[in-house]
């Protein structure tokens, strides 16, 4: 295991006993904001704010949460594709896909800050991605299946996009309607 994976164990660790931040709802303006990129002097605010944002999506329960998504416009996210008992936690800052397959996949995809929305919605089927890790190593892997999935769906938080921009007007206006009718009732 590297030295970042048990970094990114500790922050998720850190969530039992962390109070979750609040995730966002449309048309909350972050969602909308291209994040900008993280530096050196962002590090200290990003590393406070892991406990929390890992707490909120655990308890959602979800797979993935950007920083946008809680309301700080920085280019950082987390996945998490384990159990409860067996977490997978990575924390991926500034992360870029630098390889996408030809090869697409269409697959239901949901996301916290629209809660119980769900559309299929297609993508590339396999990537390689890059980022920098929290103790700043570069970091690629390669990722297929629902972990490509999850991770194009959290960058697309930090460019400002959300899943139901990938459906046509119809659907994507059918399903923020429906969330607004929602988030009125709770």
């Amino acid at each position: 295991m590297t030295h970042s994976a048990h970094t990114d164990a500790a922050y998720a660790a850190a969530a039992d006993t962390a109070s979750p931040l609040e995730i966002l709802t449309p048309p909350h303006p972050v969602l909308r904001q291209k994040a900008r990129l993280v530096r050196p002097e962002d590090m200290d605010g990003i590393r406070a704010a892991l406990p929390g944002m890992f707490a909120a999506m655990y308890m959602a329960p979800g797979i993935g949460l950007a920083a946008p998504q809680v309301g700080i416009s920085l280019r950082f996210l987390l996945v998490d594709l384990g159990e409860k008992d067996a977490r997978e936690p990575i924390v991926m800052i500034n992360p870029e896909v630098i390889q996408a397959t030809d090869d697409m996949e269409a697959r239901e995809e949901g996301c916290l800050s629209l809660p119980n929305q769900y559309a299929e919605v297609v993508r590339p089927s396999a990537i390689r991605v890059r980022w920098t890790s929290v103790a700043g190593e570069i970091m690629e892997r390669e990722a297929d299946g629902l972990l490509a999935t999850c991770i194009q769906h959290e960058i697309d938080h930090l460019d400002g996009v959300l899943f139901v921009d990938h459906l046509s007007n119809l659907r994507r206006n059918m399903i923020l309607r429906r969330l607004a009718k929602d988030l009125k009732r709770h």
